[in-house]
């Protein structure tokens, strides 16, 4: 190549971005340009934004559900655990774990005067329980200590409350899948408990989530000094399948060893699978913009022809000219793409404020807290996903721009020339 088309080569992105910001342009391929920008700002901005408030209703279900999920369970192959005292023993010598709590649970159904409603039934030993998870922090009205007590008495999810219609103090029926001979034949087991307490977390659990002390769930399932398992603590959640591995490979093949990955898993992975599709489909509107680019440089590349001739005349090769021009639709993209994620970032990070500047302004709630467990729109803003998000935008507007780039390299000097 001449000194010339080098010269010529070196300024491609000068003169590209030249093009992308010229005021001499046709009006009507600046309205092209104009539109293709606000689209990309549009679509950018959403992606961010969405993909942050799935960040924060993860983060939102893992807090509330794992607390009251332990971080692991120990169970027998053959069913109950007889010796769970020395099996806790043993766990416990793990340098990762915090505590070992036991608990028996199953499902029942509970009545009151007014309703009937399943539920699952989990005894707990209510000291142990404190430090495996952190239900007495989310009890509301009682306390974690009340089952304590030699009495019969239970602590019920608000929801599973509400629709049973008591309160502290009333009594509720627990019929258990177990049966119970009498001279008058055979009947399920039943048991009349006293509501000592409610806790809410705002997740499923408040809905059919109840517990008793260890001793009642032992004479009431008839289990004498078995349980079902033990739950497990380690001092990382998040290495939590590691440690339970560990303790998998040192008690052997007689016991069960879960993680909370495993027992909550697929709620986490619906989550994961959701925040994908929405992703996908908010990029499709990136690629909308990006791909009306190809209108604006497609009219672009009719009105610079002459230019186009004359730059090959003074030597410069077809993949010069294409550099010119796919700096001219990268220009344009990158505009729409810097604007969309400073506008995503900033929403991002204030549309809790947002959503509630709305709710007063208009007198309405978006999100009803007596219909929905999460009543506010939460945000985490991950720039990873920022990152992702205008990699993504640039990569469509790259491949918007080559066949326009290709079509201008192909203009024959000579012609234009000729008939210019």
């Amino acid at each position: 190549m001449s000194s010339r088309g080098h010269a010529i080569a070196n300024y491609a992105v000068f003169i590209g971005l030249r093009y992308s910001f010229s005021r001499q342009r046709n009006r009507f391929t600046s309205v092209i340009a104009l539109v293709s920008m606000l689209g990309m700002v549009l679509g950018v901005a959403s992606l961010i934004v969405v993909l942050s408030v799935m960040n924060g209703f993860a983060g939102e279900l893992r807090g509330r559900i794992l607390s009251l999920v332990a971080h692991g369970y120990v169970e027998s192959e053959t069913g109950a655990l007889g010796e769970w005292r020395e099996i806790r023993e043993r766990v416990a010598q793990d340098s990762a774990v915090i505590a070992v709590s036991p608990y028996i649970s199953d499902k029942v159904i509970l009545g009151s005067d007014r309703s009937l409603r399943g539920a699952v039934l989990t005894a707990i030993d209510p000291d142990l329980e404190a430090r495996v998870s952190s239900l007495s922090n989310a009890i509301v009205v009682g306390s974690l200590d009340s089952l304590h007590e030699d009495a019969f008495n239970v602590l019920l999810g608000v929801s599973l409350a509400r629709m049973l219609g008591v309160s502290v103090g009333d009594r509720v029926e627990v019929t258990l899948p177990r049966l119970t001979v009498t001279p008058l034949g055979v009947f399920p087991r039943s048991k009349r408990l006293t509501v000592s307490g409610i806790f809410e977390i705002g997740a499923q659990p408040d809905v059919y989530q109840a517990y008793v002390s260890l001793r009642s769930g032992q004479r009431l399932l008839g289990q004498a000094q078995q349980v079902d398992g033990l739950q497990v603590k380690t001092d990382d959640l998040f290495a939590a399948p590691r440690t339970m591995a560990r303790l998998a490979d040192e008690l052997g093949d007689d016991y069960t060893v879960k993680d909370w990955s495993q027992t909550q898993g697929s709620l986490f992975t619906a989550v994961k699978m959701e925040k994908l599709m929405v992703s996908l489909l908010l990029l499709s509107v990136v690629a909308v913009a990006a791909f009306n680019i190809v209108s604006t440089l497609v009219m672009s590349v009719a009105e610079k022809r002459r230019d186009i001739a004359v730059l090959r005349t003074l030597g410069a090769r077809g993949l010069g000219i294409m550099a010119i021009f796919i700096a001219h639709g990268l220009g344009l993209a990158s505009v729409g793409i810097t604007l969309g994620s400073l506008v995503g970032i900033l929403l991002a990070l204030n549309i809790s404020d947002i959503t509630v500047f709305l709710e007063n302004l208009f007198g309405v709630k978006l999100f009803d807290p007596s219909i929905y467990f999460i009543s506010e729109l939460p945000s985490v803003l991950q720039w990873t996903d920022v990152l992702a998000v205008v990699l993504a935008s640039l990569l469509l507007s790259l491949l918007a721009t080559l066949y326009p780039a290709r079509r201008a390299a192909s203009i024959p000097p000579a012609e234009v020339l000729r008939y210019e």
